[in-house]
């Protein structure tokens, strides 16, 4: 990890999954998001409702690509994404059909190569289960520039497998996001949107190496570098 300091959770908190600059100073880990997963720490809040799709101009500018556009038939297309990472790959299919704000605006940044050279900032081992990614910057404080609003939260749920955005709050989805690699309780506050198909085994292999604790006891840099080298999107 390049910074570590004032990195994931906006505090020693364990549960959101909220990224810090989302979250203000505090920037839980991206909610499990939250880029912090502010998650399991939530379990009984209330899923917010659905907006419609719009993205919004948002500091930080990390890396800045732009502002995807939002054509609803384009939106709907199905695709599967790849991440090349030096673990493994790790591949997941894109809910398109349940969460196409979300699945839009991943793939404009993979196909943007966003994504490449960046590395997975967060491993949590006690009581979530998720590996957090998507931040530039490394500190789980970064974001593309914009925001988006939630989408497929009305009984989520977060089984080993699941993909799904990190935040600081209703509707601050950026570019942060999670990979729960064992089943995980969190309340309904992280936009589901992809379905790992393979490389679940390289997620466990990742969570078996361990983190350093950083963020607390089960909650850091994961020991074994995640360092993404590619995002491929694949039609269908």
């Amino acid at each position: 990890m390049l910074r570590r300091q004032g990195a994931l959770l906006a505090a020693a908190v364990l549960l959101p999954l909220v990224t810090a600059t989302q979250a203000g100073a505090a920037a839980p880990a991206a909610r499990a998001g939250t880029t912090t997963p502010a998650g399991p720490a939530a379990v009984t809040t209330p899923a917010q409702p659905a907006a419609a799709c719009a993205y919004t101009p948002a500091v930080p500018a990390d890396n800045y690509k732009g502002i995807p556009d939002f054509d609803p038939v384009k939106a709907a297309r199905p695709f599967s994404a790849t991440l090349r990472t030096s673990q493994g790959a790790i591949t997941f299919k894109a809910l398109t059909d349940k969460a196409p704000c979300t699945t839009n605006s991943f793939r404009f940044l993979a196909e943007k190569h966003y994504f490449d050279g960046s590395h997975c900032h967060r491993l949590t081992t006690a009581r979530l289960y998720v590996l957090q990614c998507g931040d530039p910057t490394g500190t789980g404080s970064g974001g593309p520039g914009y925001s988006f609003p939630d989408e497929n939260l009305t009984g989520a749920t977060y089984p080993a497998g699941t993909v799904a955005m990190a935040n600081a709050g209703p509707n601050t989805n950026g570019s942060q996001f999670f990979f729960v690699w064992k089943d995980t309780k969190l309340s309904p506050a992280y936009t589901p949107f992809g379905r790992v198909t393979s490389g679940l085994d390289v997620l466990k292999k990742i969570a078996a190496g361990g983190e350093d604790d950083q963020n607390g006891p089960g909650d850091g840099y994961p020991t074994l570098p995640v360092n993404i080298k590619h995002v491929q999107i694949r039609k269908g």
